[in-house]
């Protein structure tokens, strides 16, 4: 790894490898490594990652690996380890949607009422967030970060871990910004989750269903987040291919949104920008 200091940090990656490796998880090995001018040595974990090697024949076995994986991470769980995963992070991420997908990447100022319905939605997703039990959160466990290896996974990119949402991870894995599964699969994983974590006594809620919406609206800050990462990577570092998958994280919004009544202001909201775009496109 070279990675100059005056550009990234190398020392929470360093410092998150070996909590992982101390719980037996398979990450990256460190045999050398100076943080001053930024070179790290590191085990090579293969060339095969999750994303490459799922299909409809091998999910299931790889996703099973994936989640007992995730519970021995979870379980290795202390406060005040890791960065919390707080309000203030929560919105900084949350704002990343107005400001990079809606204005920069849409073209569009949102009027008094729709800055407003952003708000109160953004509340509510903060508020489920916070109200979750807490556990280690790799924070962006996802096929593209998994290497099929032996043992299974290898885990890749966890240098922004942090302590917060138990579901986060979850959501993460099977919500993916680049492969998309039927809904009745994805439960089917979730439950089958939900099943091991209990079994490991970590804090998930003993209702499935509660437990599940949960997970759902900790999804909402997700996807609205990486819209906006995905644009501000686009316009800010000129690489345009992520925003590619823009229609499949707003297809996740959406079917959240229409779910749950709480979020119906956002489901109109999502609605007016498309009339917008589709008028200005039209006026062009």
């Amino acid at each position: 790894m070279d990675a100059p200091p005056q550009q990234e940090h190398s020392a929470p990656f360093v410092r998150v490898a070996h909590i992982m490796a101390k719980c037996g998880l398979h990450v990256p090995e460190i045999v050398a490594c100076d943080l001053e001018q930024g070179f790290i040595l590191l085990s090579d974990l293969g060339e095969k990652t999750y994303l490459s090697a799922l299909d409809e024949s091998t999910a299931d076995a790889l996703f099973d690996d994936a989640t007992t994986a995730l519970t021995l991470w979870q379980l290795a769980s202390r406060k005040d380890v890791l960065p919390p995963y707080d309000d203030k992070l929560l919105w900084r991420e949350l704002d990343l949607f107005p400001e990079w997908y809606v204005s920069k990447h849409l073209g569009v100022t949102l009027h008094t009422s729709q800055r407003e319905t952003l708000t109160s939605t953004f509340e509510l997703i903060v508020k489920n967030s916070l109200s979750q039990p807490s556990t280690f959160v790799h924070r962006d466990y996802m096929p593209r970060n998994l290497m099929v290896s032996e043992p299974n996974p290898g885990i890749l990119d966890f240098q922004d871990a942090v302590y917060g949402p138990i579901s986060y991870d979850v959501v993460s894995l099977f919500r993916d910004a680049f492969i998309s599964w039927e809904e009745e699969r994805v439960l089917d994983w979730v439950v089958r989750y939900w099943e091991k974590a209990r079994r490991a006594s970590l804090p998930v809620r003993a209702d499935f269903g509660e437990f599940y919406r949960e997970l759902e609206w900790m999804g909402l800050q997700r996807h609205l987040k990486v819209l906006g990462i995905f644009a501000r990577i686009r316009y800010r570092d000129g690489k345009p291919a992520y925003l590619e998958d823009a229609p499949r994280f707003l297809g996740y919004i959406r079917s959240v949104a229409q779910r749950y009544a709480a979020l119906a202001p956002l489901l109109k909201l999502l609605d007016q920008l498309d009339d917008q775009i589709s008028r200005a496109s039209q006026g062009n």
